[in-house]
C-alpha cells in the first residue's frame, strides 16, 4: 500500500526456519523508533526489526500488551480509517454515503485501495484531515501527526503510533455513531487477501494468526518486489516511495526502512484490538517481512483470540503455486511471497513433481489459502512433512 511511484523488482529466493524465534530486542529506525521497550514479557520480536505493539482487552479495559507503543512509524495504509472517519463523520446526520463513495470506499477498506485514498486526501484537504481527526476529542490522539511539509502527497508518511491506532479502533467501537461504526467494522471484516491496488497478499499478521472472527486493517510500505497475490500471473510492479533523502532530524518518523503493520480486532464481540506496527533491514523481502509480523503477532496475549490448528513451515522458492488439488493441472488460487512461512493443517499423496535433483509426491494443504502446495518448496528435510497427518484421517 504506497503511493503516487510505481517500480519493479526481482525477488530472490529465501529460505525461512519454521521455528519460532524470540529475539529480544529490535534495531532502531530513528528518531523514537530507536529503543524497544517491552513491559510484557510475551512479546518475541525477531532480530532485525523495530515494534510498536498495543493489545487492548475491551472486556477488561486494561492493555494486556504494550511495546514501545508511543513510537511513532508512518502509518502506511492504516491512515484508511482516518480517511474514512472523516469523510463518514461529515455526512451526519443521517450519514448517507453516496454510491459513488460507496463504490470508492468499499475497496479502500476490504483491499486496500490507493486510488480511493488518493480521491479522499486530495479532495478533503491532504493534511487538514490529519488535523481535524487530531482535534477530534473523543479519539484523542497523541502521537498522531500530518505528513512532512516535503511530502505533502503521501498520506502514508502520516505518523501513528500503536496507542493511537487502538485509540482509533475505540472511537470507532464505542463512540462513532452507529452508521459510521457499522460501516466500518462491516467493510474490515471483508477484508480480501489480494490487495486491490498491487496485489499484495493482505492476510498477514492478525489475518494469519486467529481464526475468524476478526476484522483488519493492514499496512505496508516499501519497495517491495511485486505482488503475487491472485489467480493469475501478476506482471505489474509496486508502487514505491521516492528514494531516501538526506538524514532528518533523530525525532523525525523513518520513511525509508520497510514497514509492515497489521491492525484490527480479534475475538467475538471485537474483545481484543490489536495494532502491531514494524520496521524492517533495508532489503527485506516482502515474504520474510510477513513471517516476522506473523511470528510477532502470534506470541502476543490477545484475550478472545482462537488460534488456527496445524503446523508451520518456511517455505523457499519464489512464486510458488497454491493449487486447488494437489496436481500441477488443477486451477491455480494464488502465488506466495517468496519465502514466507505457512501454516499446514494437512498433507496427502498427488501429483510427483520434479526439480532436479528432488523429486516428491507429497502435497500439503493451507488451510488459510484454501488450496494446495507441493512439499517440494516446504523447508524440510523429508518428503513427508514430519508430525502432520495425512488429510481425510
Amino acid at each position: 500500500m504506497r503511493m503516487l511511484l510505481r517500480g519493479a523488482a526481482t525477488l530472490a529466493a529465501v529460505v525461512m526456519a519454521a521455528s519460532l524465534t524470540s529475539g529480544a530486542t529490535a534495531q532502531s529506525g530513528t528518531g523514537k523508533t530507536a529503543k524497544t521497550v517491552r513491559t510484557v514479557a510475551a512479546a518475541q520480536i525477531p532480530p532485525g526489526v523495530t515494534a510498536g505493539v498495543a493489545v487492548f482487552d475491551r472486556q477488561t479495559g486494561k492493555f494486556t500488551e504494550q511495546v514501545n507503543e508511543s513510537a511513532q512509524f508512518r502509518s502506511a495504509s492504516v491512515v484508511k480509517l482516518l480517511l474514512a472517519l472523516d469523510f463518514l463523520l461529515g455526512r451526519a446526520p443521517d450519514y448517507t454515503i453516496p454510491a459513488p463513495d460507496r463504490a470508492r470506499l468499499e475497496p479502500m477498506l476490504r483491499g486496500s485501495d490507493d486510488d480511493a485514498a488518493n480521491y479522499y486526501w486530495s479532495t478533503y484537504g491532504g493534511s487538514a484531515i490529519i488535523e481535524r481527526m487530531k482535534r477530534l476529542p473523543e479519539l484523542g490522539l497523541r502521537d498522531t501527526a500530518a505528513p512532512p511539509a516535503d511530502y505533502p502527497g503521501f498520506w502514508g508518511y502520516t505518523a501513528l503510533s500503536a496507542r493511537d491506532t487502538v485509540a482509533i479502533y475505540r472511537y470507532i467501537l464505542d463512540k462513532a455513531p452507529a452508521p459510521v461504526r457499522t460501516f466500518i467494522m462491516d467493510n474490515l471484516r471483508r477484508s480480501t487477501r489480494c490487495s486491490a491496488t498491487d496485489h499484495f497478499d493482505q492476510h498477514f499478521g492478525i489475518a494469519g494468526s486467529f481464526d475468524r472472527p476478526w476484522a483488519v486493517k493492514q499496512g505496508w510500505s516499501g519497495s517491495y518486489a511485486k505482488g503475487t497475490c491472485g489467480p493469475q500471473t501478476l506482471s505489474s510492479g509496486t508502487r514505491a516511495e521516492p528514494a531516501a533523502q538526506a538524514p532528518r532530524a533523530a525525532a523525525d518518523v523513518n520513511l525509508s526502512l520497510p514497514a509492515l503493520h497489521t491492525t484490527g480486532t480479534v475475538g467475538a464481540d471485537d474483545r481484543a484490538i490489536v495494532a502491531v506496527l514494524t520496521l524492517h533491514e533495508a532489503g527485506t523481502s516482502y515474504g520474510k517481512a510477513y513471517t516476522d509480523i506473523g511470528r510477532l503477532t502470534r506470541s502476543l496475549n490477545v484475550p478472545g483470540a482462537k488460534r488456527p490448528a496445524g503446523t508451520w513451515f518456511g517455505t523457499w522458492s519464489e512464486f510458488v503455486n497454491v493449487r486447488r488439488s494437489p496436481t500441477t493441472g488443477s486451477d491455480r488460487m494464488t502465488q506466495l511471497p517468496a519465502g514466507v512461512e505457512v501454516l499446514v493443517s494437512c498433507q496427502t499423496r498427488g501429483e510427483e513433481v520434479s526439480l532436479p535433483p528432488y523429486t516428491n509426491e507429497w502435497w500439503a494443504y493451507l488451510p488459510q489459502y484454501g488450496g494446495y502446495m507441493s512439499n517440494i518448496y516446504i523447508s524440510s528435510p523429508d518428503n513427508r512433512l514430519p508430525n502432520v497427518p495425512e488429510c481425510g484421517q
